[in-house]
């Protein structure tokens, strides 16, 4: 038997722990206030009835201040408890929203990095801050709105036919229909399209994300948006989306807006089909003047009840998104934790697809660096030199093989443990809006000042240091305080010196650097390097001529090993790839083709 899943209400309450009992409250205060909102229209309904009946003796009329005090204390009331209603759901709201983003922040935390490559880091940033805060509109308005949207049909329904069935069937008509129209849009249909609509709004996101990323190549080379074509694509197909959906729904749309605003013709048609000949009493005046009044309520709560429709489903996208995070595993912890004896490092017969449909990213793969090495993996675009890298600091696992590091397979090894194992110096390095400091402690939480310092003085970071108004406690990113690619890199370098972790990867850290950075960097991973093993990932063939083990990767799989000099000589992918780099730097703007 298929196992029924909670309802969206359900799985929110469930992150509200005791604040739910807020919620509730706020329901019943809600629901209370449908009954509340009615009174005062009671009241000046009697006003208009007794200014009626006593025409032309005014002075007759001695209730009329009594039922206009009324009138003005119940909608008083009414506001004072819909005020205690929000307050009360709005208090619930932040605290469910709060609790979704750090239970969504502490599981990505477990999940190994390949998996926002994998799903889209505009796509998962997206997830964390909008569809939590969708569940804050939801339980802050909406379910209030609800409540009260529920109370306040019903109470009209016995009160409408109370006074005249006949004025109460003429404001059902026009309700009934503008109902059917709305159940048109927002009805099941509505769920799909919803969800369709997040995808296409992720998709963009992920695009704009990485389009942002290639600005400078686009600046550099004069390009728009156009060059962009995915990001185009996601754009146009939003925007298609969009149109369709709004073409599809235009005739419900109109019909809803038309009758559910309509109330009042029908009211004037019937008071005119009532009064024909000349039968205008005043009971049918009285009764036409309260319904018209009462009209103005009945459209505010049915587009009430249109818009909760369409959060509810936003809601229920949302969850089902979190929950996409939510039920993706982590990497498993072993339950006897090894601690590896030494630094050789070991890929042994691993093959890694990124999902199960993909292609293997290597394959059969099998490398090794002895302990102290310098050891670098060189390839085409797409060898899988940067999953070789990542296997080894787990950030993801293999279906096949192992990876070793000291004798221990990393699966065996605590995370913790792997993590002060492993430095792992990224191609493109981010360094936090906190301090240079912060962003030290990273990697030592106990740092000394003098280690701090140390390690920014073996990175080459000195003049780094200097220039910045607060010196190592500065802010980066604040009072325009910025630094450069080659200068961030550095200050990573110095994270990582800081670390003093046995095995260093290098995944093409002089990438993005100038050539004044660069040697400057080049220093620095001197100092880094000094009694560790290292991995370097490599596109500038000339950093890596003196590493003890170059391996070659192709398509997933090592196809040469050796060094510098013994890859030449083989005339293999090594050789070819070498030639072609040393026609690159050597050739001068204007040469021939």
């Amino acid at each position: 038997m298929k196992e029924k899943k909670p309802s969206g209400f359900a799985t929110l309450m469930g992150y509200a722990g005791k604040f739910k009992l807020l919620t509730y409250l706020s329901l019943v205060l809600s629901a209370a206030c449908g009954i509340l909102a009615i009174m005062p229209f009671v009241y000046l309904w009697r006003v208009i009835r007794e200014v009626v009946d006593v025409a032309p003796e005014y002075s007759s009329a001695i209730h009329i201040t009594h039922n206009g005090w009324m009138a003005v204390i119940f909608s008083l009331i009414y506001m004072l408890v819909y005020f205690g209603a929000l307050m009360c759901s709005h208090v619930s709201a932040f605290r469910v929203a709060g609790n979704m983003k750090k239970a969504l922040l502490h599981h990505i935390a477990k999940l190994p990095i390949g998996f926002a490559d994998e799903m889209g880091t505009g796509r998962v940033r997206r997830i964390v801050t909008e569809a939590t805060s969708n569940t804050e509109t939801l339980l802050a308005h909406n379910l209030p709105d609800m409540a009260q949207a529920i109370v306040t049909p019903l109470a009209m329904v016995v009160m409408l036919f109370i006074y005249d069935w006949r004025f109460g069937i003429a404001c059902l008509v026009p309700i009934v229909i503008a109902f059917a129209a709305m159940f048109q849009m927002a009805g099941p249909a509505m769920a799909e399209d919803m969800r369709q609509y997040q995808n296409a709004l992720e998709n963009m996101s992920n695009e704009a994300v990485e389009y942002i990323r290639g600005i400078p190549v686009v600046k550099t080379f004069g390009q728009t948006v156009f060059s962009f074509h995915r990001f185009k694509k996601s754009i146009d197909d939003y925007g298609n989306f969009c149109l369709q959906y709004t073409f599809r729904c235009r005739t419900s749309m109109i019909l809803f807006t038309v009758f559910i605003n309509s109330a009042f013709a029908f009211l004037i048609g019937l008071t005119l089909f009532l009064t024909r000949g000349g039968a205008a009493t005043k009971d049918i005046l009285v009764n036409f003047l309260f319904y018209v009044m009462i009209t103005p309520l009945i459209t505010t709560t049915m587009q009430r009840v249109m818009f909760m429709s369409e959060n509810s489903m936003k809601i229920d996208d949302a969850i089902a998104r979190v929950n996409a995070i939510l039920e993706m595993k982590p990497l498993e912890e072993a339950k006897e934790k090894r601690i590896p004896e030494g630094a050789f490092v070991e890929i042994k017969d691993v093959t890694f697809r990124y999902s199960e449909d993909a292609n293997p990213a290597v394959k059969n793969l099998s490398l090794s660096a002895g302990k102290d090495q310098i050891v670098a993996l060189v390839g085409p675009s797409g060898s899988g030199k940067t999953t070789a890298a990542g296997l080894i600091a787990r950030f993801f696992d293999p279906q096949e093989g192992s990876v070793m590091i000291g004798g221990v397979n990393v699966r065996d090894i605590g995370k913790d443990e792997l993590m002060n194992t492993v430095s792992y110096v990224f191609q493109d390095s981010r360094l936090l809006k906190r301090s240079i400091a912060d962003n030290l402690r990273i990697a030592k939480p106990d740092a000394s000042d003098a280690e701090q310092a140390e390690a920014l003085h073996a990175a080459q970071c000195d003049d780094i240091i200097k220039r910045l108004p607060q010196g190592i406690n500065t802010v980066l990113g604040s009072e325009g305080t910025y630094l450069s690619g080659g200068e961030q890199q550095r200050i990573a370098i110095a994270r990582a010196i800081l670390k003093k972790a046995p095995v260093v990867i290098l995944d093409e850290a002089t990438a993005f650097t100038d050539p004044e950075n660069e040697v400057l960097v080049q220093r620095a991973f001197t100092e880094l390097t000094k009694n560790s093993t290292v991995i370097m990932i490599a596109h500038r063939l000339s950093t890596i001529r003196n590493a003890d083990k170059i391996y070659v990767l192709d398509h997933g799989e090592v196809v040469e090993t050796g060094k510098h000099d013994e890859l030449l000589k083989k005339g293999g992918l090594y050789h070819a790839m070498w030639t072609e780099y040393q026609s690159a730097i050597s050739w001068k703007v204007g040469e021939a083709v």
